[in-house]
């Protein structure tokens, strides 16, 4: 979603060539046209209003004059679009500025123009009704631009001012700057067309919705030559000002004020559509109660720990059970989750007794951090999220359906490849498949198709030739029995780690991005994290490698955080995700792997991504907790940001 708009908005439904005369526009529109339609068009049809400083400058202006801003307050613009508006605040000395939009496309603009500006703004691509961001946190929420009114239900608006009211403090300000929707209803051109610059022209048809209260538009992009270039729909709901108080007082705003009479400048001077006679409205934030912990309950919630069973083999683990360093790492956990207001924890690590435990005492949560599956075998990971959803118990992290598709690494590939997210060159090779055409470029490594916890990855999993590649193929064979392995091109690039804190509907956090140090291995190992890294204390890889926060250039960030994002949306992560990446020797980086449900441990990446941004321990388990929480809707405050955001 974006704000700056000088008409309704656009479609998704875009077309080369035109579909020709239609007699009921609102048959043809989208119900959500607004997902991909902001780009490089947008800016050349709306450029007039919405790339022009002088309209900037004037309505920011109009803005501080309704609303008092002030430098050092915490302004939150939700539809930022490429961030006009926070761009003119930050050259006005303010600082504290967020911007929020659906746009991947105009978000990295506003990026690119910050960073040219040197201005410090935050800009997150997200959906403006579900925006993730520290409850409380801010003095003043913009929704600018008319974009107030995109959604196919009214009770999307209300969600949108709801998030909004949650993101204020409780002597914040709600600012809307949009149409009289009253005017715009008598007043709106059935048709119009201009030329928008020497090349393109724009036809436009106009009609009201069958209940009179959406505008739904049609837009005809042409260019002299090339004939049609887009054709597309595109709505707005129009709110009256009565009808614009209500919706505000039943989200608990109080002290709604509206001051209409302006439009915005145009040196094309002829369609301005929806921004025409537009009115800015100010609301107080609701009034706001203390919090009796993170569900707003009277009583703590009820959170029962699921973990590994420590009275069970588990092969993964040194010495083929659970050892000191594990009890260690759970006492540590316990004592983190102790601090945490809100809550009341109990353990649950007997898997004999599991199912009939939870059916006794079902918890309002479950904390799922059993990843060394039930009864400690990992193939059954996904076994106990599918016992709790049987139980109808809600909890933390992703579903059995994600970590089935997860735990086989060439599928989790193909998904990559489907959402255009680059990964190494790879051979799958079948169970003792002797005729396999196997790869003649080294170095290659060597993975199983399935598992986690880099079992089977050694140093002796990086070969330089047929002759030891053959050899390990054997020895995982032996190792493992029969399971597909992977031959993949050995990346000699820096490594990375992307931490998602969060889900796709109401925000995803990015944690500091991690890299792996590998300066004080002996250089005649080979660079990898493989099992010795993460389970053998005696092993170089244990002693030598070390972790530090990124100095990736930016560009490099935003793809990658782009790419987990969109792996983790995909898969139907949940809650928190790892995702870790290798660059190749030129910088071009590849994805690795997928970690729904990552390492929970003080001593995990995720946990030391948290470190490195000043959270503690507890902070990131709230985060994980407070994501759930979020996502089921459990409790008055469900909506909660997150610990670290």
């Amino acid at each position: 979603m974006t704000s700056e708009k000088p008409n309704p908005s656009r479609t998704a439904r875009r077309r080369r060539a035109s579909i020709g005369p239609v007699s009921d526009l609102e048959s043809h529109l989208p119900a959500e046209w607004w997902r991909d339609i902001f780009d490089s068009l947008y800016l050349k049809t709306d450029g007039d209003v919405v790339e022009d400083e002088e309209n900037a400058r004037l309505e920011v202006d109009r803005l501080i004059a309704a609303a008092g801003m002030e430098p050092g307050d915490h302004i939150l613009d939700l539809c930022c679009g490429q961030g006009r508006h926070l761009l003119e605040f930050a050259r006005r000395g303010h600082d504290g500025l967020t911007g929020v939009d659906r746009s991947r496309y105009l978000i990295r603009l506003a990026r690119k123009r910050a960073k040219s500006a040197g201005a410090d703004i935050t800009f997150r691509e997200g959906d403006a009704r579900a925006v993730r961001i520290g409850e409380s946190s801010q003095d003043y929420v913009l929704i600018l631009g008319n974009s107030f009114g995109y959604f196919a239900s009214q009770s999307d608006d209300a969600r949108l001012l709801t998030g909004a009211a949650r993101a204020l403090k409780a002597s914040g300000t709600l600012v809307l700057d949009l149409v009289d929707g009253d005017w715009m209803r008598a007043h709106f051109e059935p048709r119009s067309w201009e030329w928008i610059d020497q090349n393109h022209f724009v036809c436009r048809e106009r009609s009201l919705s069958e209940d009179g209260r959406r505008l739904i538009s049609r837009e005809v992009i042409v260019h002299d030559e090339r004939g049609v270039i887009a054709d597309q729909f595109y709505a707005e709901r129009l709110y009256s000002p009565a009808e614009l108080q209500t919706l505000l007082e039943e989200a608990g705003f109080r002290e709604v004020r509206q001051m209409g009479g302006f439009e915005a400048l145009s040196e094309r001077g002829q369609d301005l559509g929806m921004m025409g006679h537009r009115a800015i409205v100010t609301a107080r934030a609701p009034k706001k109660t203390a919090r009796a912990g993170v569900s707003g309950r009277a009583k703590p919630l009820d959170v029962a720990v699921i973990m590994g069973d420590p009275r069970l083999p588990d092969k993964v683990k040194r010495g083929g059970q659970f050892n000191e360093e594990d009890f260690a790492t759970i006492q540590k956990l316990k004592d983190s989750l102790e601090t945490l207001d809100g809550y009341r924890f109990r353990y649950l690590d007997n898997h004999a007794t599991l199912e009939k435990d939870l059916r006794a005492a079902p918890p309002d949560l479950a904390l799922n951090l059993c990843d060394e599956g039930f009864n400690n075998d990992a193939f059954m990971e996904l076994h106990v999220p599918a016992l709790l959803e049987t139980l109808d118990i809600p909890y933390t992290g992703a579903g059995p359906v994600c970590l089935g598709i997860c735990y086989d690494k060439s599928l989790v590939r193909a998904a990559a490849a489907a959402l255009d997210v680059p990964t190494p060159s790879e051979t799958y090779v079948r169970p003792h498949d002797r005729s396999a055409t196997l790869p003649t470029s080294f170095p290659a490594i060597l993975k199983p198709n399935y598992g986690d916890s880099s079992f089977g990855i050694t140093s002796q999993a990086v070969v330089n030739n047929k002759m030891e590649l053959v050899d390990y193929l054997e020895k995982l064979w032996r190792d493992l029995g029969d399971q597909p392995i992977l031959v993949q091109e050995y990346l000699t690039g820096a490594e990375y780690t992307v931490g998602l804190i969060g889900n796709p509907k109401t925000g995803l956090e990015p944690m500091t991005l991690l890299e792996v140090d590998y300066s004080k291995l002996d250089p005649s190992l080979p660079k990898i994290l493989g099992y010795e890294s993460k389970w053998d204390p005696d092993s170089p890889y244990w002693t030598e490698i070390n972790y530090r926060a990124s100095d990736a250039p930016e560009a490099l960030r935003r793809d990658m955080a782009e790419y987990a994002a969109r792996m983790f949306e995909r898969l139907g992560c949940r809650d928190y995700a790892r995702f870790d990446f290798r660059a190749t020797a030129d910088g071009q980086v590849r994805l690795l792997e997928a970690n729904p449900n990552p390492g929970w441990c003080w001593d995990g990446k995720m946990n030391l991504m948290a470190e490195l941004a000043g959270h503690s321990y507890a902070d990131f388990l709230d985060s994980i907790l407070r994501s759930a929480v979020s996502r089921y809707g459990i409790g008055v405050h469900a909506g909660a940001g997150s610990a670290l955001a």
